[in-house]
């Protein structure tokens, strides 16, 4: 079937559709696209772009990652592994590995930062002049 052919059987959405159905901005999809990790199945001969199922469904592969903190760069190696017939599921495991110790050195910092601002509230004295504000002045402390 020729990509630019505007018959009743093409399948797929036009971008706006496609945004649309799937929550998102048209300029989120352009930017997927610019981004090379989704390429539009065919385009209409009026140049408008057409989203198949599989296109549909790379979408979603790549929200659900970024939900899970993955980059849109390490988003892009993830389907590189998925297409490459010489990749195997341990490359995956191994992405997936560095992304949770990633997020679990986040938590940690997350964690500290938490019990600093606890730290820094339970120090607070409402009724103080801000000059006098703990908090304040514990921000402009130099770290040692």
């Amino acid at each position: 079937m020729n990509p630019l052919s505007e018959s009743p059987k093409d399948k797929g959405l036009q971008i706006g559709e496609a945004a649309k159905r799937l929550g998102l901005n048209v300029q989120t999809l352009r930017y997927y696209e610019r981004r090379r990790l989704l390429i539009p199945t065919s385009r209409r001969v009026s140049g408008y772009r057409l989203y198949g199922d599989a296109e549909i469904q790379r979408i979603h592969f790549i929200k659900r990652a970024q939900e899970l903190g993955f980059s849109l760069h390490e988003i892009g190696e993830l389907l590189n592994l998925r297409v490459t017939s010489s990749a195997q599921c341990t490359s995956v495991k191994r992405k997936t590995e560095e992304k949770l110790t990633q997020v679990e050195q986040k938590i940690t910092r997350l964690r500290s930062i938490q019990r600093v601002l606890k730290e820094l509230i339970a120090s607070c004295h409402k009724l103080e002049p801000t000059e006098r504000c703990p908090i304040l002045n514990s921000l402009e402390k130099e770290d040692k």
